[in-house]
């Protein structure tokens, strides 16, 4: 199957790969499904059907102009699901992928979902109010979207050293996937961008964690610079009654690239309970 349509006719690229129970991968912003590859060809190695797309405007997807807050990217899941005939699938979000998730285990009611996997998950609000202290500043987000509009490749080049924790004394990924992943990421259009940017930064999901009726495993680095732990996956954990929390000592945020073989482990660990 090429592409997924969705409810607004946008065309979601799609990767189906593999039998057996569907693991459905969404990846982070500003990714596309590539960034799942290794994990995906584990998966379905292992007797698993991987499915991963790319979100609508980023990677091969069509990029219309709205569409990009989190019901309607719910919906474009619940599309995926649906179109691929999906059965007691797990789904895994990573990053901002995990705003997928909760959205449609709240909105779609959890429908054909059997497991839930969250990496590095943007949850539960990333903003920083009275009541959510541990949130980052609006005007760091808003700094943040200013750099994207002045020079989107430079803003990109120094986002992804801090994605993988490169600095000048360590270098947990190669120069080429620095290159990679700046490549994928201005494949998106800027719309797309800058829109969902605003969305996992804005988004309160803190009272849709309720809504997680199945075992959900949470995976997260605790040198994670871009979603600190503090401020999401520890607070994530108390929020769903049935959560695993596996947390990475030292790793950073792109843990499917620098902790692969680690993360794979555990996936294929978890789907076998």
């Amino acid at each position: 199957m090429p592409k997924i349509i969705t409810a607004d006719q946008t065309e979601l690229y799609v990767k189906d790969w593999g039998t057996g129970q569907p693991v459905i991968l969404i990846h982070g912003w500003p990714l596309s499904s590539d960034s799942w590859d290794d994990q995906a060809m584990a998966l379905a190695n292992a007797g698993y059907r991987a499915i991963a797309y790319d979100r609508r405007g980023f990677g091969r997807s069509t990029q219309p102009w709205s569409g990009y807050d989190y019901d309607t990217l719910s919906d474009d899941l619940a599309a995926v699901i649906e179109q691929t005939g999906a059965k007691d699938a797990v789904i895994v979000g990573f990053s901002m992928g995990g705003g997928e998730v909760a959205r449609y285990m709240s909105r779609h009611g959890g429908k054909s979902v059997a497991k839930a996997v969250l990496v590095s998950a943007s949850l539960p609000f990333r903003l920083k109010t009275d009541d959510n202290p541990l949130g980052a500043e609006q005007a760091a987000f808003d700094k943040t979207a200013q750099a994207i509009r002045d020079d989107r490749p430079k803003f990109l080049a120094s986002f992804f050293e801090k994605f993988f924790a490169v600095t000048a004394d360590a270098r947990p990924v190669s120069t080429q996937v620095l290159e990679w992943a700046r490549s994928v990421g201005m494949q998106a259009s800027l719309q797309a961008t800058l829109g969902c940017a605003k969305s996992f930064t804005t988004t309160d999901f803190r009272p849709e964690l309720a809504a997680f009726k199945v075992p959900t495993l949470i995976v997260h680095g605790t040198n994670d610079q871009v979603v600190p732990i503090d401020a999401s996956s520890r607070l994530t954990a108390k929020g769903i009654a049935h959560a695993t929390l596996l947390e990475y000592e030292g790793a950073p945020h792109g843990l499917f690239a620098t902790h692969k073989a680690r993360l794979t482990t555990d996936l294929l660990d978890f789907l076998k309970v």
